[in-house]
Formats: C-alpha cells, sequence, structure tokens
C-alpha cells in the first residue's frame, strides 16, 4: 500500500517535521510504502487555474505522489486557527479524483491546546469537499509533546496509533467507491 505523507508548512523543518518522520517510520512498520510531500523542502507553484501539465516538474510530481496513492496523511502547523496557506494552495493544485474514496488522516501541530479543532475543523470541510475519508480522529501535538526536541512517549504512541488505524481502513477499503459522488464530483 502507498501512503502520501503531506507536510504542509512553509518554513524549514522543526517540530512538525519530527512528528511527520515518526509517523513516516510508524507507517513503514506496517509495510506502507510512503512518499513524502513536504512543501518546504519542495514547494509548489501558485494554483492559478493551469492545467495541471502546464506547472513545472516540482509540482506535478507532489500532485501525482497524493493521486497515486491508496491513503494520505495531511500534516499541518495550526496558522491563523486553521492550516497552513502552503498546504491550502497545494490543495486547491489537486483534483477531486487526487482524494476521493482514499482514507485521509490528519496530523496536526500548535504551541498550546487551545487551537486544537482549528486545522481538524477546516480540514475536515475541505476533505469533504474532495469526498475523502477522514479518519475518525486525528493527532494534534502541542509544545507539552516535545521533550528536548524529541517526542514525549504518549505523542509517539498516538502517532503509532493512527498509523495502524490509516493502514488498517486503508487495507480494508483499497478499491472501493463510496456514494454518492461529492458535489464537486459531479456533472
Amino acid at each position: 500500500m502507498r501512503i502520501a505523507l503531506v507536510i504542509g508548512q512553509a518554513t524549514a523543518p522543526g517540530r512538525l517535521v519530527t512528528a511527520c518522520r515518526a509517523l513516516e517510520e510508524e507507517l513503514r512498520d506496517t509495510g506502507a510504502e510512503v512518499e513524502v510531500v513536504d512543501l518546504a523542502a519542495a514547494p509548489v507553484q501558485i494554483c492559478d487555474g493551469r492545467p495541471l501539465e502546464q506547472y513545472d516538474g516540482a509540482t506535478r510530481a507532489a500532485v501525482g505522489a497524493v493521486n497515486s496513492a491508496g491513503a494520505a496523511v495531511i500534516a499541518s502547523p495550526v496558522y491563523r486557527a486553521s492550516f497552513s496557506g502552503v498546504l491550502k494552495n497545494f490543495l486547491d493544485l489537486l483534483p477531486i479524483e487526487a482524494l476521493r474514496d482514499k482514507p485521509v488522516a490528519i496530523l496536526a501541530m500548535g504551541a498550546t491546546d487551545h487551537h486544537y479543532l482549528g486545522v481538524d475543523t477546516h480540514l475536515r470541510a475541505v476533505l469533504a469537499w474532495f469526498g475523502a475519508l477522514a479518519m475518525p480522529t486525528s493527532v494534534y501535538l502541542a509544545s507539552r509533546d516535545f521533550e528536548q526536541g524529541a517526542l514525549a512517549a504518549r505523542a509517539r504512541d498516538e502517532i503509532r496509533s493512527l498509523a495502524a488505524t490509516l493502514t488498517l481502513i486503508a487495507g480494508r477499503m483499497a478499491g472501493a467507491t463510496f456514494g454518492p459522488a461529492p458535489l464537486a464530483g459531479r456533472g
């Protein structure tokens, strides 16, 4: 099973990347093949309505990684009570088919617990637009989940649980389609 891990931040590696690397390791331990799309390391072009084939190779490769995966993880820092702009731009580039009927897990990062629903709530609405299968729960990490730059045991356990849930559901739902089609995919 192929899983796309989208790291939706614009800045150099930090705590979110640390958490994503731990999640990548857990996913690989389940036997999954993981392709990381790190929007800070390989930025994509600005979505402006062009057909996908008119974007540069890095943008097409990032979209292709999600499109060809059987499941995805979307990770984002909390930014202004929602997910990041670079992630929104990337989601705008994806065709509906890239996430339709695919299990998608959410990993969010914030400074405190006060914003834990910001990314989750907004991202679930976007995933519904795609017709994606958002996992029933997500992982939200805050400053308290790190000890000297490393993940605390509780945070690692949550990441392990998210990886197990995603691979279980993706394995059981592989190839299935779910209707009705999302409004964006009709006609």
